[in-house]
């Protein structure tokens, strides 16, 4: 049976407020991080969720482990507790954030490598222009 399940933690990351969705769907993760700015309240943050949930880019999914607990009140208190004191995101999820920078950085360098080859072929093709402009004659 597939199953889905999503996380949002957020905290305070230098002069910001980070908001760290996580997907888990078929045993694999997915990441999307997003910046508040200000310190969010409750009902900003599930505004945002409904509004922009869909527009979310999440990063390539990595395969991990779904734990299943049981579903037993005082787990789930003591979960949250220690949630709670825990403070910034799961290494998985810092993972999968960083192999989204690297293909974002990685599409960025090879759109700047072909516009300035592309830039260089049209100096180029200018230059043999004006040379052969050069050799006509009157």
């Amino acid at each position: 049976m597939d199953t889905e399940s999503g996380k949002l933690t957020v905290f305070f990351e230098g002069p910001f407020w980070v908001g760290v969705f996580e997907r888990i769907s078929g045993g694999k993760l997915s990441v999307c991080k997003v910046t508040f700015g200000a310190e969010p309240k409750d009902y900003e943050v599930l505004a945002f969720i409904l509004t922009h949930y869909y527009e979310l880019k999440f990063s390539g999914a990595l395969e991990t482990e779904v734990k299943h607990i049981a579903d037993n009140p005082k787990r789930r208190q003591r979960s949250a507790r220690k949630q709670l004191q825990s403070p910034g995101i799961g290494t998985k999820s810092q993972q999968a954030l960083q192999m989204q920078r690297e293909a974002i950085k990685k599409q960025r360098r090879q759109i700047s490598k072909e516009q300035q080859e592309a830039e260089k072929q049209r100096k180029f093709d200018l230059k043999q222009e004006k040379r052969k402009a050069k050799h006509r004659g009157h």
